[in-house]
């Protein structure tokens, strides 16, 4: 089989993070490989997940658009895209921050919601 990857991946034992659905909707993985322009990961059915997703490594840190490029019975690659590298990688702490943010704002949209239906 030819290489096609333009960058090498080191092999790694990471748990990982796959998140589609606005967020609301997050399967544990582990990554078995892993560079700036993509990993492998392994986790049950991945055939059931959309082909852009949220893809975190919480022990780099890292969190950052991803898209599914191959899929197994109980594994898929992952390609980033430089530019992805470059600009789109945000901490995980502030990933979580803005997803809690945006929480509190549903919350906050539906009370509002509710008291002007109320008059």
């Amino acid at each position: 089989m030819r290489e096609r990857r333009q960058l090498h991946r080191n092999r790694v034992y990471y748990g990982g993070m796959v998140a589609f659905n606005a967020r609301n909707s997050t399967v544990a993985c582990v990554v078995r490989n892993f560079s700036r322009l993509g990993a492998k990961i392994e986790l049950e059915n991945p055939g059931l997940f959309p082909d852009q997703l949220d893809f975190t490594i919480e022990r780099k840190g890292l969190s950052w658009l991803a898209r599914l490029v191959w899929r197994d019975t109980n594994a898929a690659g992952l390609a980033f895209s430089p530019a992805a590298w470059a600009s789109d990688v945000v901490p995980i702490e502030l990933a979580r921050k803005l997803r809690n943010s945006e929480r509190i704002n549903r919350q906050l949209q539906a009370r509002i919601d509710q008291l002007a239906s109320e008059h």
